[in-house]
């Protein structure tokens, strides 16, 4: 395989089928960050306790969604190949393996959050006003993770079929609604009864409600894929295989970057509530921003998955090398837009003068920070999974993540009670410090592999 330096001025066809596949998942991605955002800001209108309290008790979600897009994720590695070779049958299959592990993750979630909120809710915080708050919304919308697992499996399905602007639709319509709801049951518009976080709750629940019957119809239409219930326990020892074997890398990646990046929000909770109330709004701005990457990873992912699936393996590195490029640019856009938003985001919500304080330091420290976070999203998440190697990410995470940040930052908030700037800046270092890391990997092309099989 030649190996050429990559321009982003050549490869018309792959930048306009990039943009088609990268636009839609973007905006997906930004819309359902915009839910948290929405929790946030209007809840800091109401009192900076309930907007922590809510973020904080957010984070169990965020764990759940870590076991969620490992799964939803093979969907994407697995499925974009086997779409690219054709075999409809396997795609099936696999989005009905996804939903039997999604649908198991799910119940159990729930069942923490419905009936055991308070000992989940000590893990984030000792402060008692914000464990009080947090219970009464994980009470209700514990029911909502019921069903955000099955849901997207229904729309990774159908990003990987060529109906990605679907799913953006569906995603983004049913957070339009959660915003407006929000807004009804938080402050008590339309004669509804003003319920703050429970509205919050609510408001999530009946959003995810509607999400998962507007993509069961949907899947029901010409050209898209439904589960076919005859195959849903059906036993398919190699594709089961396969799913297994991509997963378990990645599932042990999500819990080990999930746990140890919600742990860096339990530092925050135990530093005080105005550093906790200032991560709340800078880690909301944080994942609207990472939307972009999100985007590109995605959708960069499955045109390389559709190449090496199809057996076309000098296309694939070739679009990976593109991609290589692409990452590092948007990386340095995503620091250009954390400092534009840094003045900005101290007019959001109401905040006490050392929240205001922390705050401005975080957005700084997140701005250089994003290079490193954009660049390996698209890398790993996009790159590297196409192609099956997804082993990479779990043991870069415990040298970067749980061998310098993690350590460091503990050691700041409980033994040497620094100033918690300065463990906010520790929690940034895995990203900055995996570089030169995943650019050797990278190099090495173990990524470059077709995947399918003959079931």
């Amino acid at each position: 395989m030649k190996n050429k330096t990559p321009s982003l001025f050549h490869g018309k066809e792959f930048t306009a089928k990039l943009i088609k596949l990268t636009l839609p998942i973007a905006f997906q991605s930004l819309m359902l960050a915009a839910v948290a955002a929405a929790d946030a800001f209007m809840l800091g209108r109401v009192e900076q306790n309930a907007m922590s309290a809510v973020s904080l008790a957010t984070q169990i979600q965020f764990v759940q969604n870590m076991f969620v897009f490992s799964i939803v994720s093979v969907v994407a590695i697995l499925g974009a190949q086997y779409w690219g070779r054709g075999d409809l049958n396997a795609v099936n299959d696999i989005f009905c393996l996804s939903l039997r592990f999604s649908v198991g993750v799910s119940i159990l979630f729930f069942i923490g959050c419905v009936f055991f909120p308070r000992p989940l809710m000590l893990i984030f915080t000792n402060e008692e006003a914000l464990i009080s708050i947090g219970c009464s919304y994980l009470k209700i919308a514990g029911w909502s993770y019921l069903l955000t697992g099955i849901s997207q499996c229904h729309l990774a399905t159908m990003k990987i079929s060529e109906h990605a602007s679907t799913a953006a639709l569906v995603s983004s319509c049913t957070v339009v609604l959660n915003i407006i709801l929000n807004a009804i049951f938080i402050f008590g518009l339309l004669g509804f009864p003003a319920m703050s976080v429970q509205g919050a709750a609510t408001a999530t629940l009946i959003a995810r409600i509607v999400e998962l019957a507007w993509c069961i119809i949907v899947s029901y239409k010409k050209s898209y894929i439904h589960p076919k219930f005859t195959r849903l326990f059906a036993h398919i020892p190699v594709l089961t295989k396969d799913f297994i074997h991509i997963l378990w890398p990645l599932l042990g990646a999500s819990m080990l970057w999930g746990v140890g990046f919600t742990s860096y929000s339990a530092f925050m909770g135990h530093l005080g509530t105005d550093a906790a109330a200032a991560n709340s709004v800078s880690a909301v701005i944080r994942d609207l921003v990472c939307c972009f990457a999100n985007g590109i990873s995605a959708g960069g992912g499955i045109l390389v998955g559709n190449e090496l699936g199809a057996g076309k393996l000098d296309r694939g590195k070739e679009a990976g090398d593109r991609l290589l490029v692409i990452s590092f640019v948007a990386g340095f856009a995503c620091t250009a837009i954390m400092l534009l938003l840094t003045p900005l985001s101290m007019n959001f919500v109401k905040l006490t003068d050392g929240a205001s304080y922390y705050l401005k330091g975080m957005m700084i420290i997140m701005a250089f920070y994003m290079i490193g976070r954009t660049a390996n999203t698209v890398i790993i998440n996009g790159i590297f999974a196409a192609g099956g190697d997804t082993l990479f990410d779990m043991y870069s995470l415990p040298v970067c993540m749980w061998g310098i940040a993690i350590p460091l930052a503990a050691l700041g908030t409980f033994v040497f009670h620094w100033n918690p700037l300065l463990v906010y800046a520790c929690t940034c270092l895995d990203e900055v410090g995996k570089i030169p890391w995943v650019l050797v990997h990278y190099k090495k092309y173990k990524w470059v592999k077709d995947l399918t099989k003959s079931v």
